[in-house]
């Protein structure tokens, strides 16, 4: 299904009894984080703080907070359907008679189709203010006491790439400073960063945020893509219907024509700032160090706008379910390169990139250890700190199997790998020194003579089918 907008989604969100509508008088600082907090961890429902202290733009929070609902924001029953469509189209190949390109002309159609579509306004143009305006009119949340200050923390941040002249939309948490500017918290492994070093010590890139777009449009701007894939191709293609956007009016950027807010301005290479603590999503403060500076140039919105916002934390938060559409969208890639790949768990307690467990049609002596290594060298999976390998037995998605696995078929001098020096995440508080430390790798895959392992090794626990049936009759007659 494709949302128009975030209010069409909200729109059926409350027809599903999956909103509930806030009238009580809240704060932004602190008193939201506080709710969320707590609705999020129990699973509770989205909300729209209609009532938000000193000002008069409400506040929708908690869009994606269960797997039903980002489920939902996608448009499909199960995120595995995703993965099922990229890799569909990922086997196309060059049809090898006339009536094989012809049945392979409706799926080359689709893929047309998902190139986004340019139109010359947009509501997020219904109010342009290029002089007079301010970020103070927006409910910018302080989200715990340690925080440097308010934070923008849904922010698309488009930018474009002095040399290539290749868009980009990326999410960068921005703290706001004064009414017309703010920090651009973008690490040095992301595409923001890569944007804003090719403009050289003394350029500068524009750059433009927008707040409050369509799940679809939400979400892609967090994807772990390829550089040659298009965020907003990719958002169309979640949709199945292409994304309109519209020229900003102070910079050469184009935006989601039906976004609630978009703020547009630039970034000089010269010039940085102390930006943070801000307490994140590794369940931390991250600290304060110097990041650059985002000026605010002009505003437009909706004459009724919705600023949308989340919170991040001590996990889980409504950052995992994001995090699990991404394990689940992005499994059929890595079984591409890695066919040996049988299923994978990025655990929400671990904080997605502290841990990767994989399972694997093991065939060869050595054979977890060059997954293992593989995986490092695949995209963003090279911040994974950890990595267990499996047998493919193993169900990676309860924990409880995981670890009995783990802990009864790992002999830790022979199966423990660790290297170092190699990339971490920024917000990798343990590592040594920034950006880079050590990570570890587990093979728990069983052994046998080829690995040096000539003891037998024993059976595990299974009880006769025959019998399972049996009792499955007896149970239902126990009424158990």
């Amino acid at each position: 299904m494709a949302y128009r907008d975030l209010r069409e989604f909200i729109e059926l969100l409350e027809k599903k009894g999956m909103l509930r509508r806030i009238k009580t008088e809240v704060s932004a600082e602190l008193e939201i984080t506080e709710i969320l907090d707590r609705v999020v961890k129990s699973s509770g429902p989205a909300l729209l703080f209609e009532n938000v202290e000193g000002y008069n733009i409400p506040i929708f929070a908690n869009a994606f907070g269960t797997m039903e609902r980002m489920n939902l924001a996608l448009g499909v029953n199960d995120l595995n359907e995703i993965g099922e469509r990229i890799q569909k189209l990922l086997e196309l190949e060059a049809p090898s008679s006339i009536w094989n390109g012809i049945k392979m002309l409706p799926r080359l159609g689709e893929l047309a189709s998902f190139a986004p579509k340019y139109v010359k306004s947009g509501p997020c143009k219904e109010v342009i203010l290029k002089e007079d305006f301010s970020l103070e009119k927006f409910p910018v949340l302080k989200c715990w006491p340690g925080d440097g200050g308010r934070f923008i923390t849904l922010p698309l941040v488009f930018t474009k790439n002095p040399k290539t002249g290749k868009q980009n939309v990326g999410m960068y948490r921005m703290q706001v400073y004064d009414g017309r500017t703010t920090g651009m918290h973008w690490h040095i492994h992301k595409h923001g960063a890569r944007d804003y070093a090719d403009a050289g010590k003394d350029g500068k890139i524009e750059v433009a945020v927008a707040i409050g777009a369509d799940p679809a449009v939400v979400y892609s701007a967090t994807a772990p893509l390829p550089d040659n894939i298009d965020e907003m191709m990719f958002a169309g293609f979640l949709r199945r219907k292409n994304v309109e956007l519209v020229k900003c009016e102070t910079v050469d950027l184009y935006v989601p024509a039906h976004a609630e807010i978009v703020l547009e301005g630039y970034v000089a290479s010269s010039e940085r700032r102390v930006e943070g603590p801000f307490g994140d999503h590794t369940g931390y403060y991250s600290l304060a160090d110097e990041f650059p500076v985002f000026h605010i140039t002009c505003i437009t919105h909706r004459r009724d706008p919705i600023y949308h916002a989340t919170i991040v934390g001590k996990p889980p938060m409504e950052d995992a379910y994001l995090g699990k559409a991404t394990e689940r969208i992005f499994l059929p890639l890595m079984k591409m390169q890695l066919p040996e790949i049988a299923d994978i768990n990025l655990p929400v307690e671990a904080v997605f990139h502290n841990l990767c467990i994989v399972s694997i049609k093991k065939r060869y002596p050595g054979h977890a250890k060059k997954v293992m290594f593989a995986l490092w060298g695949m995209g963003q999976m090279m911040f994974a700190k950890t990595v267990i390998v499996l047998d493919d037995d193993v169900n990676v998605q309860d924990m409880g199997e995981v670890l009995w696995a783990t802990t009864t078929r790992i002999d830790p001098a022979r199966d423990i790998v660790i290297i170092d020096r190699a990339p971490t995440d920024t917000l990798d508080h343990a590592s040594p020194h920034p950006n880079l430390g050590s990570k570890m790798g587990i093979d728990a895959t069983r052994k046998g003579p080829d690995e040096g392992f000539n003891r037998e090794w024993p059976d595990a626990l299974e009880m006769d089918n025959e019998v399972k049936a049996q009792v499955d009759r007896i149970w239902k007659e126990l009424g158990l």
